[in-house]
């Protein structure tokens, strides 16, 4: 079918809600290239939002999935359990940085992950509250949109959302939030709104994803994991966009050394197939009673062959060091636009996952969010796929597979250089 009548059938059939503006649909896909529903091709520098990293259907994996639909498809694993749900643990257990030794739960999406960290914190504090912060984003479930700090468009037309969810600022100084000023105001949260002894987790995105692409300084995280530590609260971590290599290292965190009791991993983490995970210390995870947590599909065979698949070719094709280096070419290339055009500003990046501000001025700081916009549709129709984002929605960000080929990653880059032309940026 063409895009045109795939089109008629969404707006007759898709809810409007859940129904995406882009009229174009995707056929078929490989590394950092897709072709639509008529053959046109783009280039992707979205990933499905960060969770491509290794590429459209790298080979191993699209292997592994057929090899697993040929053995099994489903059990429950609390029925029956298999043997890709356990070795996936055993993988995530050894990769994980956090306290001590590791258990996992597996779910099947980051919301869904997120939502049990909670359960599992408040089991073994005995506590209810969480404290999270502005610009975070968490899901689209009731709990994790309460935890998200961004209203619109996630909150807005849903009513009240659950209590006992707190908010701290995050440091982000370009728009105005000293890393003391981001502290304070954790602090005065926990004087105000969520005592010490009524606040089971603080969970931080080490890297804000939706929230902006704003990395946490390593000062700050140490800060949060003392506050943790002398009042019994535990550091959860949301690594679901900024894990599995996205960084530069396998998962943000470990680039300041500080090790949570709990993090949340998705995306990347099986190149496409829905999973998701909940990696922290023994005795956290160990809390809450027999069957308490689980869910019909969660840690399904064919994504748990998926996934596994995942940690082989990070091994075998030194993913880590080629997130690095695409970081640099990045870095490089952002820098040059800051100096040649007069709107853009901000430029930063903590391994590949980068992006850049387009403001006002680069002394007001001031956002400008519909030439954001004017960008990612210009860049459409020259046939590259590109994402904003940020609490002002002025950010691009860039999320192409790390396995992108030099020519196609040049070649998406000099349609943003073009549109950042024509815009005037």
């Amino acid at each position: 079918m063409s895009n045109k009548e795939l089109q008629a059938l969404k707006e007759r059939y898709v809810a409007a809600g859940a129904a995406s503006p882009n009229e174009q649909f995707a056929d078929h896909a490989t590394n950092a290239e897709l072709w639509d529903a008529d053959g046109k091709r783009m280039i992707d520098f979205a990933g499905g939002i960060g969770v491509l990293n290794i590429g459209h259907r790298h080979p191993k994996v699209v292997e592994a999935v057929k090899a697993q639909l040929d053995k099994l498809m489903h059990t429950c694993q609390t029925v029956m359990p298999y043997e890709g749900y356990v070795k996936l643990a055993e993988k995530l257990s050894g990769v994980a940085p956090v306290r001590g030794h590791a258990k996992v739960m597996l779910a099947n999406s980051g919301a869904e992950a997120l939502e049990n960290a909670i359960k599992i914190a408040r089991a073994a504090t005995g506590r209810t509250n969480v404290i999270c912060f502005d610009g975070g984003y968490h899901g689209r479930t009731f709990y994790t949109m309460a935890m998200n700090g961004k209203a619109a468009p996630y909150q807005t037309d849903f009513g009240p959302m659950p209590g006992t969810v707190y908010r701290a600022p995050y440091p982000v100084p370009y728009h105005g939030v000293s890393e003391e000023e981001a502290l304070r105001g954790l602090k005065m949260a926990m004087k105000a709104d969520s005592p010490e002894k009524d606040t089971a987790a603080i969970v931080i995105e080490p890297v804000l994803g939706e929230g902006g692409f704003y990395a946490a300084p390593t000062s700050f995280l140490k800060e949060i994991r003392k506050i943790c530590d002398e009042h019994g609260i535990l550091m959860i971590v949301d690594e679901v966009q900024s894990g599995f290599g996205r960084t530069g290292k396998m998962f943000a965190i470990e680039h300041s050394g500080v090790e949570p009791d709990m993090m949340t991993v998705a995306k990347s983490m099986a190149d496409g197939m829905p999973i998701s995970a909940i990696v922290g210390t023994d005795k956290h995870m160990d809390a809450s009673g027999p069957n308490s947590l689980g869910g019909t599909y969660t840690g399904s065979p064919t994504a748990c062959a998926a996934a596994l698949a995942v940690f082989d070719v990070f091994k075998e094709e030194d993913i880590l060091g080629k997130a690095q280096r695409l970081g640099e070419k990045l870095k490089q290339r952002f820098s040059q636009w800051q100096e040649k055009f007069e709107h853009v500003d901000n430029v930063r990046n903590l391994g590949p996952m980068a992006a850049f501000e387009l403001v006002g001025s680069k002394d007001s700081h001031e956002p400008k969010p519909e030439l954001a916009a004017a960008i990612t549709k210009k860049a459409k129709e020259k046939g590259l796929i590109l994402l904003s984002c940020g609490m002002y929605g002025n950010t691009l960000r860039f999320l192409m597979p790390v396995t992108i080929e030099d020519e196609v990653l040049e070649e998406g880059l000099a349609i943003v250089e073009e549109c950042l032309k024509e815009t005037g940026a």
